[in-house]
């Protein structure tokens, strides 16, 4: 069955509430273990059904925003989804209370009694209506995002395919894209302000009628850092302003020199190589092509997993009117289906797609045998290693993507993964300030952005693009409004990726691929600190371990003569 053919039915809520409670309910009569497994079982099927139903709706959204039928679903799901998870904090309590907890704990994975625990703390019935609301403003920011109908050269563009204007080796070109783009976000400044400024009210609302100090507390509950506190991430943020920034402003002042540039202005950034940046040799099917063979090549687990998604059309990948920003990877439970979610735009990030993406989908493929919905995934900071590992891992195979563009990928691939870092962190930081002072203004936010920003990336120079000059980047980081505090992850697992990318590359450890096999295997079964012991990776947070990440890649980014992209 094709993808457009898994069926998709919206839920009777009413039946599926008198279905679950009635598990719910023999779950904490259950007297033995048998029972209680028989229980446990059939809410993982009921909840199995609604996490498929509610995917398949946001998928098909995403995929065409101007969709009636499937608006009228998303308008639902916002709806209802605080609903679900009434229900699902009634089951969790329930595990928790159970008086067979002892004997359960010993027949599943204790990351779903972690995740229970902190599922308890963060809900209440009383917060449906302010969760509601927080669905419908992601909502409308994912709209808004996804209306922008670019005019440029004498056509229309949406925000993704104004990438490659934005990196061209024309800089009036680079710069009147860069113009564009900023003009689209000025022209809806109030209306992100309006939205970002409700955010920023109703989850504080939610986290302070739940007990917590503020949503920064919440946050990190919510996001099962289990393994570390908010104080740790701030001595690692720490860590990265003071070890990477240098670093990073030493290839920025080579780019400059590279490109015959004096300074490099914002729009310049993204412009790596004076004869153009690495682009993709081939039509969007060819790419997906050499993917499949790349898979192959790879290993027999990587060769079944890309075949299934050929084959179930997994893979949503091309940019158009209508479809929401960005890119994302998810999986349909009831059809043991990872999906694929991108907008192609002839740059390198097409590439990016088919291995970051598929890191991430390789995982779950590998995860299958895990029955409970909420650990198919680990927690962001480590699901994120799967698919930024999975970069690297593909480097042999970006000849046959790149040709004779090759060198130049790998090289502004490593170069870009390591100028992210603080970015990352930034990220972070901002938002750990907005919701420690929810009473700010827009006009604080933008300043503190602004500030901070200066901070992480003094490369930035906005002189001229006045409005970024104010400190509205962030307008453009989607994150920051429809998956709050999900960043800091991607800088944790992007010093774990290097790591990878050590084994792989500079060690040539033949244990590698056995140790990224079994990180994914495991899923969500285990927390971050086990899941790096299942792969023999050092913790961020260790002493030493970005020291010696970091000088790894900046001494062969050192090694890389310039001459190889004359």
């Amino acid at each position: 069955m094709k993808f457009t053919e898994y069926p998709y039915q919206r839920p009777n809520y009413e039946q599926y509430k008198e279905d679950y409670l009635a598990g719910v309910k023999t779950l904490k009569e259950a007297t033995t273990l048998e029972a209680a497994t028989a229980a446990l079982d059939h809410l993982n099927t009921l909840r199995g059904n609604v996490d498929t139903a509610a995917n398949l709706a946001s998928i098909r959204y995403s995929i065409d925003t101007n969709d009636s039928f499937y608006q009228a679903e998303d308008d639902f799901w916002n709806e209802y989804a605080p609903h679900f998870e009434s229900l699902d904090f009634q089951f969790y309590q329930a595990l928790l209370s159970s008086p067979l907890l002892t004997e359960l704990k010993k027949s599943y994975p204790e990351t779903l009694f972690l995740f229970a625990e902190s599922r308890v703390k963060i809900f209440d019935e009383s917060i449906i209506p302010y969760k509601q609301k927080e669905n419908q403003l992601s909502s409308a920011y994912a709209k808004l995002i996804a209306s922008a109908q670019i005019e440029f050269e004498g056509n229309i563009y949406t925000l993704p395919q104004m990438a490659p204007f934005a990196q061209s080796k024309d800089r009036a070109t680079r710069k009147q894209a860069q113009q564009k783009i900023s003009q689209f976000y000025h022209e809806n400044e109030a209306e992100l302000d309006r939205i970002y400024d409700e955010m920023v009210q109703v989850r504080t609302k939610i986290a302070q009628t739940l007990g917590f100090s503020n949503y920064v507390a919440f946050a990190d509950v919510m996001m099962n850092r289990w393994d570390y506190d908010r104080k740790m991430i701030e001595t690692y943020r720490h860590e990265i302003l003071t070890k990477v920034v240098p670093v990073t402003q030493k290839l920025y002042a080579r780019q400059a020199e590279r490109n015959n540039l004096d300074h490099l202005q914002f729009y310049d950034l993204s412009l790596d190589f004076p004869n153009g940046n690495a682009t993709p040799k081939g039509t969007p099917d060819e790419l997906v092509a050499h993917a499949q063979s790349m898979y192959h090549e790879l290993s027999a687990e990587t060769g079944a997993f890309f075949d299934f998604m050929v084959e179930h059309g997994l893979l949503d990948l091309l940019s158009k009117r209508g479809k929401q920003s960005g890119g994302y990877c998810t999986y349909i439970q009831d059809f043991q289906s990872p999906f694929i979610f991108a907008n192609f735009n002839g740059t390198s990030h097409d590439v990016d797609v088919l291995t970051h993406e598929a890191g991430h989908a390789f995982q779950c493929f590998e995860s299958r045998w895990i029955k409970e919905p909420e650990i198919v995934f680990p927690n962001y900071e480590s699901c994120e290693i799967h698919s930024m590992s999975m970069e690297f891992i593909a480097w042999p195979w970006m000849e046959g993507f790149f040709k004779e563009d090759t060198d130049k990928y790998k090289f502004a691939h490593l170069a870009s993964a390591l100028q992210f870092l603080p970015y990352g962190v930034l990220v972070d930081h901002f938002q750990q300030e907005v919701y420690s002072h929810p009473e700010w203004t827009a006009t604080d936010r933008k300043n503190c952005w602004r500030n901070l920003e200066k901070q992480y990336c003094p490369e930035r120079d906005y002189s001229e693009l006045s409005d970024l000059d104010r400190g509205t980047y962030w307008y453009r980081q989607g994150h920051i409004f429809e998956s709050p505090f999900y960043y800091i992850d991607y800088t944790l697992a992007q010093v774990c990726a290097f790591q990878f990318w050590k084994k792989f590359h500079v060690d040539q450890d033949n244990q590698a691929w056995e140790d990224y096999l079994a990180i994914c295997k495991v899923g969500g079964t285990k927390t971050f600190l086990e899941i790096l012991a299942t792969g023999n990776l050092q913790s961020p947070f260790e002493e030493g371990a970005l020291d010696q990440t970091i000088l790894a890649v900046e001494t062969y980014l050192a090694g890389v003569s310039e001459e190889r992209f004359a």
